[in-house]
């Protein structure tokens, strides 16, 4: 089970916008595990983010700044996923288009890892091969 909350504090020209996720690993209530990750997004008075940090119950340390995130969310009832992607406005172009293959190359491995239909996740990795060589190109020639 994961419980979602969102909340928002305005602060003069900022917005904190905090994104929480609990995973509950067990429905036993005596047995239950909860595990939170927690966003917190700045955002300017456009309401841009500015300012990314995240933090988990399981990791060590502080919270850690990032400069985008996507999460996506199925929903049982309609049959369809929710997506909040959310980066700041100091995210470069080449490193948004390489976070992008790096989740769908992510996506390959977890389809692969949930479904073991290989076709298509063989499919995903292609597209991701093709468009890290496209990136490697655009890099040299930025360079």
């Amino acid at each position: 089970m994961i419980i979602l909350s969102i909340s928002l504090l305005r602060n003069n020209a900022r917005t904190i916008f905090n994104l929480s996720a609990t995973f509950v690993q067990n429905l036993n209530p005596q047995a239950m595990k909860k595990s939170e990750i927690n966003f917190n997004i700045e955002l300017d008075e456009q309401n841009v983010p500015e300012n990314i940090l995240w933090n988990a119950t399981d990791k060590p340390g502080d919270a850690d700044h990032t400069k985008a995130i996507s999460i996506a969310v199925w929903d049982d009832i309609e049959k369809n996923t929710m997506r909040l992607d959310l980066w700041t406005k100091d995210m470069p172009i080449l490193e948004m288009k390489k976070f992008y293959i790096d989740a769908l190359g992510g996506m390959s491995q977890s389809l692969l890892a949930a479904t073991g239909d290989d076709k298509m996740a063989n499919s995903i990795s292609e597209l991701c091969d093709s468009l890290s060589k496209d990136l490697e190109k655009e890099l040299n020639q930025a360079q």
